[in-house]
């Protein structure tokens, strides 16, 4: 056939990873089956199980992909505002609030997998709780280079309002508590100084 493309092996995963994305995090991981992934992708769920001996390795895949996805936005995030430590916290939650609308954000994808499957020895749940770990450690290094009497005290609050913003868009819409995210996180690097 003329102008078909093939995909290698490598390049079908990655399709079917951006399916599965796109099918977990809107419609649930539970509620999609490995049936409907193959057949959104327009494989046969042979190739699939091919590429992913069971659905728990295409959710640690999914998970280990958004894990990647997500420090990348991160550091733009951050780099975006250059070395100023309070400036580039105040541009984490500014990206935040354009990430937190509905179109694009249904909430965050590890409390989900956190969610979904409470089963610690689970990689899927191992590879969220090293996410959110990620988190907090990022806002403990920007708050241990701030003049402050707790850092750590202030990088959990920081957390805080930023995984809360997560938590309540799903619920509560982007006008909801999360449209305050980023004047709490002013107010509390003001009052932490």
């Amino acid at each position: 056939m003329a102008g078909s493309h093939r995909r290698s092996s490598a390049e079908t995963r990655e399709h079917v990873l951006e399916v599965a994305h796109e099918l977990f995090y809107w419609q649930g991981i539970r509620a999609v089956g490995v049936d409907k992934i193959a057949a959104e992708a327009g494989i046969a769920p042979t190739t699939l199980y091919r590429l992913f001996a069971s659905k728990d390795d295409l959710i640690a895949a999914y998970v280990e992909r958004a894990h990647v996805a997500y420090r990348d936005w991160f550091r733009t995030a951050l780099e975006s505002a250059g070395d100023d430590p309070q400036a580039r916290i105040l541009a984490l939650f500014e990206a935040q609030t354009v990430m937190l609308q509905p179109d694009i954000c249904r909430g965050c994808p590890f409390l989900m997998v956190l969610t979904e499957f409470p089963d610690e020895t689970l990689p899927s749940h191992q590879e969220a709780v090293t996410m959110k770990r990620w988190v907090r450690t990022q806002f403990a290094n920007l708050t241990a280079a701030l003049d402050v009497a707790d850092p750590s005290a202030l990088a959990d609050h920081l957390t805080l309002i930023f995984e809360g913003a997560y938590a309540s868009v799903q619920a509560l819409g982007p006008d909801g508590p999360a449209a305050h995210n980023y004047t709490l996180a002013k107010a509390i690097l003001a009052a932490a100084r």
